[in-house]
């Protein structure tokens, strides 16, 4: 019976350090994506300003700073959006992976407990 607590604890911390990994990895990505193209974009708008005020042309350095603002917005957004699903979905699957660790351990400490649940299962 220890045995299984065990190998039952042992596989819900490794799948808590995978998924903890993997939305790491996920988030780093997803930032460094959206920073390289808030560095283009910002850069792009400040060759195309600097050869518009050279040659005095205010509408174009209008344009290019609205688009640099609603890209760097857009990207702001992007990062938190994915930020705030990324942790959701890590929360959840750390919950439910503790909540059936905590049952499973209950089911073999408690023995037969857990039986009686599935007797009225059908329907």
């Amino acid at each position: 019976m220890l045995m299984v607590v065990v190998v039952v604890v042992v596989v819900v911390v490794v799948v808590v350090v995978v998924v903890v990994v993997v939305v790491v990895v996920v988030v780093v990505v997803v930032v460094v994506e959206e920073v390289v193209v808030v560095v283009v974009a910002v850069v792009v708008a400040v060759y195309v300003v600097f050869v518009q005020v050279v040659t005095n042309s205010i509408v174009v350095v209008v344009v290019v700073v609205v688009v640099v603002v609603v890209v760097v917005v857009v990207v702001v957004v992007v990062v938190v959006v994915v930020v705030v699903v990324v942790v959701v979905v890590v929360v959840v699957v750390v919950v439910v992976v503790v909540v059936v660790t905590l049952l499973l351990v209950q089911q073999v400490v408690g023995g037969e407990e857990g039986e009686k649940e599935t007797a009225g299962g059908k329907a």
